[in-house]
């Protein structure tokens, strides 16, 4: 069972510090928020850890599916640029949001539809090409956010060719029960926690996602992928790690 976590909530410490973390808390994966202020991250200190990374591209002012073509491409090649940093770091997994329907947008939800998968569709492309695996993540269920339906995107990705990264949390603002979030094509997962009306990130046990069914699913399918806490609090972070430690143990894993 691969157990890591994202530097979602220590990524304003600092590389070095950020890093020293993970380690100092034998945290083994370790997913890089490829944002400010950690955008353009020095290789030398990344490879100087004992640790193995995934990437999460852009978030901040991002919009794949933008309207305004300038902004959609600028996107577009933001990801592209965590595709780069990935492929030059041997890294496999870049975690990828799809775009979002601004206030302005409504009523023309096909074209911005059609703009989205076409945005995916050439990220994936950009991927297979650097042979890196960009993988979609299913979004909270926030007006404006596309792709919050776990049968949409799987669908999506399943004739693009793509893969996905569940996160846990967003599905459960969704309302999808923990036996009905497994799908073949996931090979990321993110892990936090909330009561359901809000995308808290909170840590595993704090509201009422039902982790002992979902990673038993997991697990009984041979999920192979990583199990990565993203988390708002490093506390949250130390006791999310340690109960997927203990189901680990528990489970015979």
């Amino acid at each position: 069972m691969k157990i890591g976590a994202s530097t979602l909530a220590v990524f304003k410490y600092g590389l070095y510090n950020c890093l020293g973390f993970y380690e100092d808390n034998n945290i083994e994966y370790v997913e890089l928020l490829h944002d400010y202020p950690l955008r353009d991250m020095d290789t030398e200190i990344l490879n100087s850890f004992n640790l193995k990374y995934t990437i999460h591209s852009p978030i901040i002012d991002m919009n794949i599916c933008s309207l305004n073509p300038s902004i959609r491409e600028a996107s577009i090649n933001e990801i592209k640029h965590s595709l780069d940093l990935a492929n030059s770091l041997d890294v496999n997994i870049v975690v990828v949001h799809p775009g979002h329907i601004p206030f302005l947008g409504q009523g023309l939800e096909d074209k911005i539809d059609k703009l989205n998968i076409d945005a995916i569709s050439e990220i994936g492309k950009y991927a297979d090409d650097l042979g890196v695996n960009a993988v979609i993540e299913n979004m909270p269920l926030i007006q404006g956010f596309t792709y919050t339906n776990l049968e949409d995107i799987t669908n999506l990705l399943y004739d693009l060719g793509m893969s996905m990264c569940l996160d846990i949390g967003h599905a459960n603002t969704a309302g999808y029960t923990a036996n009905e979030m497994y799908s073949p094509l996931i090979k990321h997962i993110h892990v936090h926690d909330n009561l359901g009306d809000d995308d808290s990130h909170m840590s595993i046990g704090d509201g009422n996602v039902d982790f002992k069914t979902l990673l038993d699913t997991f697990e009984k399918n041979k999920y192979d992928g990583i199990y990565m806490v993203e988390v708002n609090k490093v506390d949250s972070i130390k006791r999310s790690v340690k109960k997927l430690r203990e189901y680990e143990k528990t489970a015979n894993i």
